[in-house]
């Protein structure tokens, strides 16, 4: 009997050990460096400088606290505010108080398929000015750059001429990968809660976490069927209310999805961003798009936006920051 008793208990240990080193070996290893754009907030221009600094602040406590790498991208335009400037400055200084990076992402979020080479040159350049002082503050450089609206050229020589004029000044591309359209929910989101409208809050938040799960896993088979496998991604997330708020959310999606966080030096490692890519258009896309048009196979089968928060955010005129 006692032995029985030995063999059973035996069993069931190596048994329950044997399932979770299973389970463990199931978990993907997924990679992922997260990106924020927009800085010192999407929607700077209507909002004081006390809220821009409130929200940063609860933005990236939790990013500290969970001990994920980011690096954010500003638009030095949204600084000069009277009366706010040297406070919007402490906001962006918060970023590298908290041990984040920044990045330039022009002065005025000019589009370079609308302006031109030139005048995008110049707002690149003009973009650089506090962000440059505050990272030597810090003993860093100013070392990636994020095009508005992913916006990389009209024509390949277009393209081809920013791309040597930004590594001339000493700048790398951050791509982007995963985007799940957070600027869209933000608006709706900030409107709901100027209102007082916890309901509609919590049903976006729930959407925006669901509509990020369906997309992390449409790009993740993207990724396999373009690249053979799934490269370290780069998230765009933009600097806003929602964000604030829910990004501790976010970040228990992507971790039950098997990521792990990591910094955008170390993403950029992965040989898949030295894939040829030759795509232009007058819209902009992500890199995983770029490389499956390059490649003669355009991607099908994207998830659909939320045709209801389409229709939420138009009375509110705001568009893609």
């Amino acid at each position: 009997m006692k032995r029985m008793f030995v063999f059973v208990v035996f069993y069931a240990v190596w048994f329950g050990g044997a399932s979770a080193r299973l389970r463990a070996a199931e978990k993907p290893d997924r990679a992922v460096a997260i990106t924020i754009d927009d800085l010192p907030a999407g929607a700077a221009n209507s909002l004081p400088a006390a809220t821009i600094t409130e929200m940063t602040a609860k933005l990236l406590g939790t990013l500290r606290d969970q001990k994920v790498p980011v690096v954010g991208f500003v638009n030095e335009k949204k600084l000069y505010k009277f009366g706010e400037v040297d406070e919007r400055i402490k906001a962006l200084r918060m970023w590298l108080d908290y041990g984040f990076e920044l990045g330039n992402h022009t002065f005025s979020h000019a589009s370079l398929n609308r302006v031109g080479l030139k005048a995008w040159q110049d707002d690149v350049v003009q973009g650089e000015s506090v962000t440059r002082l505050l990272l030597e503050e810090h003993k860093m450089k100013l070392r990636y750059f994020r095009h508005p609206y992913l916006d990389t050229g009209r024509d390949l020589q277009t393209r081809r001429e920013a791309e040597a004029f930004l590594a001339a000044r000493g700048y790398r591309i951050a791509p982007v990968t995963l985007d799940a359209w957070d600027w869209m929910y933000a608006g709706v989101y900030d409107d709901a809660k100027k209102r007082g409208d916890a309901a509609l809050e919590e049903e976006l938040a729930k959407s925006y976490l669901s509509y990020s799960d369906e997309v992390f896993a449409y790009s993740e088979q993207l990724s396999k069927q373009t690249v053979g496998y799934e490269p370290k991604q780069i998230l765009l997330l933009h600097a806003n209310q929602l964000e604030a708020d829910r990004i501790g959310d976010l970040l228990a999606v992507m971790r039950k999805r098997g990521y792990r966080f990591v910094t955008l030096e170390d993403a950029l490692g992965d040989q898949a961003y030295g894939l040829p890519d030759t795509y232009v258009g007058e819209e902009g896309s992500g890199w995983l798009d770029h490389w499956a048009i390059t490649q003669g196979k355009p991607p099908q089968g994207a998830p659909v936006f939320p045709q209801w928060v389409i229709d939420k955010a138009k009375p509110l005129r705001h568009p893609q920051p």
